[in-house]
């Protein structure tokens, strides 16, 4: 699982006239990996796609295939609280050409270890992909434990998991429990540098929509066990990273790509655009940062 590690950027989904923007989509794709992220993650929550349909969900997956042309991994965003639709995104993400497929924590059914253990496996057994669990309790509701996810690591296509619980004790008592090749990703920008000398393999992030050098780079010097560079380079970023949540994600981040022209600002209902007062506190962190 080599190739699993350092940023690996939750893409925008840009939106014009109400229809997926694919010309947008990929010349961000090429900018991400002109800026040298390691990997590309389309699909995500910060993808919306819960408002994208299924043939739109699997086009973007194609898209970024595409765009990426083996240049970076692709792990494109499968998941469902659906076990039947997470099996034929999974599906579809193999066929497509994929590199790995992250599949959600199913929210709002609620389901137990042993639900838990069921959905995951019907999707590994499904399809000869390398698997990231995608732990979000903050959107999903349940809490994936690390013994559950252990039992689910033997699985041989769950290959590692998306920790979104801001959590970075979890990283240790995990890698009691996992081999040493099963790949931790933080899923919270502002936890990189910690969840790294924890023992983490890197970050998906959000913030890397708008500044894939900057949080590249920060996992550069992590991996080259360089902290002292690591930490200085994060403390420019947190209020970046914090900013892009100050309204629920997407928002922000699309708010700020637009700001730097990379697509339009266009979200999908039941999100909006960030009120006023966030949309001036968003511009000033760009700014501050130098991406204007």
């Amino acid at each position: 699982m080599t190739k699993f590690y350092g940023c690996y950027t939750a893409l925008i989904t840009p939106f014009r006239d109400g229809k997926v923007d694919e010309q947008a989509f990929q010349a961000l794709v090429e900018h991400q990996i002109s800026e040298g992220v390691h990997g590309l993650v389309p699909c995500g929550t910060t993808g919306e796609s819960p408002t994208l349909g299924h043939d739109e969900h699997e086009r973007v997956i194609e898209l970024a295939v595409e765009a990426a042309a083996g240049r970076v991994p692709v792990m494109a965003g499968a998941g469902s609280n659906n076990t039947e639709e997470a099996i034929r995104f999974t599906q579809h993400a193999k066929r497509a050409g994929a590199d790995a497929v992250l599949s959600v924590m199913p929210y709002y059914n609620k389901p137990g270890a042993a639900g838990q253990k069921a959905h995951f496996t019907a999707i590994a057994d499904s399809a000869d992909i390398p698997l990231f669990i995608y732990n979000i309790p903050g959107r999903s509701v349940v809490d994936m434990r690390d013994e559950t996810l252990a039992e689910l690591a033997k699985h041989p296509n769950i290959c590692g998991i998306k920790d979104a619980t801001g959590d970075l004790a979890r990283v240790s008592t995990l890698r009691q429990l996992v081999d040493t090749d099963f790949v931790l990703f933080s899923g919270e920008d502002v936890t990189a540098v910690g969840f790294n000398a924890q023992g983490g393999h890197g970050v998906i992030s959000v913030t890397a929509n708008i500044a894939p050098c900057a949080v590249s780079e920060v996992q550069n010097l992590t991996r080259a066990g360089d902290y002292k560079a690591a930490l200085e380079l994060q403390d420019r970023l947190v209020p970046l990273h914090d900013v892009m949540f100050c309204e629920a994600n997407p928002g922000p981040v699309k708010f700020a790509a637009s700001l730097m022209g990379l697509c339009s600002a266009d979200i999908r209902l039941p999100l909006l655009a960030p009120e006023a007062g966030n949309q001036t506190r968003i511009r000033q962190a760009v700014e501050a940062f130098g991406l204007l």
